[in-house]
């Protein structure tokens, strides 16, 4: 799309974004005229509309207050989306200014998120790639592990893994699920998906059965796994996250199945 360099009048929130981190003065993304923030002079994307204004997207590192897009996921799920549309298209072009086929440098499309070669024709769009996430209900317990990238905090969370070449979603479920836990699932089911720029996942969430297997974790991913009664939860993810939402989705299958048997 095309850029904009800032006269400094121009009004709107500016997602300032580099290398997957945000820029957050204060704590909040900037709202209001380009020159209120220091921004004139700058080369600015409009990248869609929040509340009735532009969003405009900076591929610019400040000199402070660059933080985690995370932030922004517990204040609205719309701006998160549009804060993660910034961050990837940040990153997107900051790896893509060369041709990977013949190194010349490319320009940015003014039509679509895309960036071309003027010498080999080649044209790149931003790569999403897919994850499953998966709830895994055994009776009224459901199957949560600690993963390794939480072993600072005692947080735990449903399996969830990246789409692997050639295979289908469900087939990567039963694929990280053994791998991970080495048990076997049936009756998975697809329920939602969110975006996810961590760096630049689409998560696809299923809820899936038990169907056999002792629990034995991968070490390399997880610290422990365990089945949880749906009543006695250790910490779980924050309600912004699709993760949540499939233990709560599990939660209320064991909480039927206890009703249903008793």
């Amino acid at each position: 799309m095309n850029k904009h360099t800032l006269a400094g009048t121009e009004s709107g929130w500016w997602f300032v974004c580099f290398a997957g981190r945000l820029w957050l003065p204060q704590g909040d993304i900037p709202r209001g005229a380009a020159q209120q923030f220091g921004l004139t002079g700058k080369l600015a994307t409009p990248i869609g509309e929040w509340q009735g204004e532009v969003v405009w997207l900076i591929a610019e590192k400040m000199s402070s207050d660059m933080a985690s897009p995370r932030v922004v996921a517990s204040q609205d799920e719309g701006l998160f989306r549009l804060a993660g549309r910034g961050v990837q298209l940040a990153e997107f072009y900051r790896s893509h200014r060369y041709c990977g086929y013949c190194g010349t440098a490319m320009r940015h499309s003014s039509t679509e998120w895309a960036c071309l070669c003027d010498h080999c024709h080649e044209r790149y769009y931003p790569q999403i790639a897919p994850c499953i996430i998966v709830g895994i209900r055994r009776d009224d317990h459901i199957l949560l592990a600690q993963h390794r990238r939480h072993s600072q905090n005692p947080l735990f969370t449903v399996l969830a893994g990246f789409v692997e070449v050639g295979e289908t979603l469900e087939e990567a479920v039963a694929r990280e699920v053994m791998e991970e836990s080495h048990i076997k699932v049936r009756n998975i089911r697809y329920v939602s998906s969110q975006p996810w720029p961590f760096p630049h996942s689409l998560m696809m969430g299923f809820l899936a059965d038990y169907d056999g297997g002792d629990i034995q974790v991968d070490p390399k991913e997880l610290v422990s796994a365990n089945w949880y009664h749906y009543n006695d939860l250790p910490l779980i993810p924050p309600g912004d996250t699709i993760a949540r939402r499939l233990i709560e989705d599990t939660v209320v299958l064991c909480r039927q199945f206890d009703e249903d048997n008793h």
